[in-house]
């Protein structure tokens, strides 16, 4: 049974996850094309942060942030090492989905990275059919960065 925690940054095992997190993305995106948000960026007031646990183990986290009243961005989604690979990117994409219904959103975005590494990434994005998009927000065209948008079924 997944159970979600919102905003426990401070859990020593949420807190490894999202250091990992943020040192893998950045050792995988050149300079200046980073976008990965390190804890205390994501303690700010307009994203929501949730962690996931299968049982009492970590399964994975992802957040949502607010770039207009009902628009969304995801940020650090992450499986933990040890769930990788059996399907559960698609827990933390519903999760975040579900979530995001919840507080009204109607259009969640993301940027991924467009090299190699990020392909499993974008083909999860694919599957929840998000499809490309310009730059939103605050994001610049970019070589290095894939922009995707969809609009969600809020009935």
């Amino acid at each position: 049974m997944l159970k979600s925690i919102e905003g426990n940054f401070d859990h020593p095992e949420v807190n490894q996850l999202l250091k990992n997190h943020f040192i893998e993305l950045r050792g995988a995106s050149p300079e200046g094309s980073a976008h990965v948000l390190d804890i205390p960026g994501l303690k700010v007031s307009s994203i929501k942060f949730w962690s996931l646990w299968e049982e009492d183990q970590l399964m994975g986290c992802g957040a949502l942030k607010f770039l207009e009243k009902d628009h969304g961005e995801f940020k650090s989604i992450r499986v933990h090492d040890k769930f990788r690979g059996k399907g559960n990117g698609d827990k933390v994409i519903k999760h975040l989905i579900d979530e995001a219904k919840k507080l009204k959103i109607k259009r969640l975005s993301i940027e991924t990275g467009a090299g190699k590494f990020f392909a499993p990434a974008r083909k999860l994005f694919d599957n929840f059919g998000f499809e490309p998009c310009p730059p939103f927000a605050h994001y610049k065209e970019d070589v290095n960065s894939l922009y995707l948008t969809k609009l969600l079924d809020n009935s």
